[in-house]
């Protein structure tokens, strides 16, 4: 492979995990919206929608291993190739945790549901930022917006800590509400893990342009 058609799947690469990036975006997208909206039938989609993500994953995985095996890469490509593969385990990852939001959302819209806890669309909104901005910095070698993204996971901690009160609060305050409750604060508690990933993703980027981590 010579060194331009090599740097051509490099693009190729980067826009392929910008796809995937965009999918699992939209895949918690998917999964707020059924929760906010009691959409069973847009849980299922986004259940299903899991398997276009892990498509993907295949598909870029396929292109890190030609551009190991057909070139001689130096220091900074392998860097930057074994990053990609480490982003896209995380970016699977939060796919499956759309899911199995969704998979709650099921079983919550067979109940009414009494109470909201209004800092699960927060943590979803902050969590999508993080794994929008992370695959940015991978694609632009933007290591200050990388380190941007790691701070953000103290944010995504702090409004797990609120969910966290919240939850305990209504359990206390009527046991009728267990059941739900423990629903909302396992939604949140995937959405934490979301937060780990996408941060995960960023210290990624940060090892592919400075070569140690962070």
């Amino acid at each position: 492979m010579t060194r331009n058609r090599f740097d051509r799947q490099l693009l190729l690469l980067n826009n392929e995990l910008v796809e995937m990036g965009s999918l699992i975006c939209k895949a918690i997208d998917m999964a707020v919206d059924s929760l906010m909206n009691h959409d069973v039938a847009e849980a299922k989609s986004t259940i299903e929608f899991d398997l276009e993500i892990d498509h993907k994953e295949r598909d870029i995985e396929s292109i890190c291993m030609k551009l190991l095996l057909q070139q001689q890469p130096v220091a900074r490509d392998l860097r930057l190739i074994s990053s990609a593969l480490k982003m896209i385990t995380d970016m699977e990852r939060i796919g499956d945790q759309a899911a199995d939001i969704s998979e709650i959302n099921i079983s919550m819209a067979k109940i009414p549901y009494e109470i909201r806890f209004d800092v699960i669309p927060e943590l979803a909104e902050i969590t999508t930022d993080m794994v929008e901005k992370s695959i940015e910095a991978f694609v632009n070698k933007d290591e200050e917006l990388a380190i941007q993204v790691i701070g953000m996971d103290d944010e995504v901690d702090r409004r797990f800590e609120t969910l966290k009160a919240e939850v305990i609060k209504a359990i206390n305050e009527n046991a009728d509400y267990g059941e739900m409750a423990t629903d909302i604060f396992m939604i949140g508690k995937y959405f934490e893990r979301i937060g780990d990933h996408a941060t995960n993703i960023a210290e990624w980027v940060v090892y592919s342009i400075r070569g140690e981590h962070v």
